[in-house]
């Protein structure tokens, strides 16, 4: 599998990268079309987004070197090296909510109406992005056999990027790719019925992607620790308890309200 896209001799254009700018770019035109539904201005959603990108991009990068201080303590030109995989998704994302959460009160801009309209568009960037790790060769699970990964109806092309060092694996960067899919499904569906609250949109994605990220990561091979348990882990079990108290979030303020 070769991670490199164009090679000019002079620069080399990966794969990683293109995924990973092509995610964003999809990303913006979904949250400007969600924000002209929505009524906001999105001459300080364009701003946004571009700062967004940058900080998205930092957190995920200092969030995967600080659990890997070891080895970038002693290669530290190697932290800059972002086209060569390296960014862990859960930096991004705490990485863009802080940056989210403080601009929204500097513009007076609603906060979880805002982050209902990037949650889509988070979610199915997180399913392109993925695919870097497949010609990466990273993030992959346990050893598995051709025969197990035919069963599961796995396209031959992917049993055949999973084929590294004489052995397969199960290719857990498809399994969220999917997964990250179907809760893109859900929520556009969902997005437009009238019952559905503020903030439950993002209560969805928080639940959704927590629920399959934990899992998933039970099976990856290459996963950031702390101590003896996987971080990402850790943090998808808050993301599961955030999405449960937006969720609920609306129908306490109701009972509230009547007593």
């Amino acid at each position: 599998m070769n991670p490199i896209l164009i090679d000019l001799g002079f620069i080399q254009i990966r794969w990683y990268s293109v995924l990973i700018l092509a995610a964003f770019i999809i990303g913006y035109f979904l949250v400007i079309n969600g924000c002209k539904k929505k009524g906001i201005s999105t001459t300080q959603i364009s701003d946004m987004c571009f700062y967004l990108v940058i900080v998205c991009i930092l957190g995920a990068r200092l969030y995967y070197c600080l659990f890997n201080l070891d080895y970038y303590s002693k290669n530290i030109l190697d932290i800059f090296k972002i086209w060569e995989g390296g960014l862990a998704i859960h930096g991004g994302i705490i990485a863009g909510l802080i940056f989210i959460f403080f601009y929204t009160r500097k513009k007076d801009i609603n906060l979880l109406e805002l982050l209902d309209i990037y949650a889509p568009a988070l979610v199915l960037g997180q399913a392109i992005g993925r695919w870097g790790n497949f010609f990466n060769q990273e993030a992959f699970g346990p050893e598995t056999t051709i025969s197990t990964l035919k069963d599961l109806h796995i396209p031959q092309f992917i049993i055949d990027g999973m084929y590294i060092n004489h052995d397969y694996y199960h290719p857990t960067f498809f399994y969220e790719s999917i997964g990250c899919l179907i809760i893109f499904i859900i929520i556009m569906s969902l997005r437009n019925i009238k019952k559905i609250k503020t903030g439950q949109v993002t209560a969805i994605y928080f639940i959704g992607y927590g629920i399959i990220r934990f899992f998933i990561e039970g099976l990856r091979q290459d996963s950031l620790m702390l101590f003896n348990f996987k971080v990402a882990q850790i943090v998808s079990i808050i993301m599961i308890l955030i999405g449960i108290c937006l969720l609920i979030l609306p129908y306490i303020k109701r009972l509230k309200k009547k007593s």
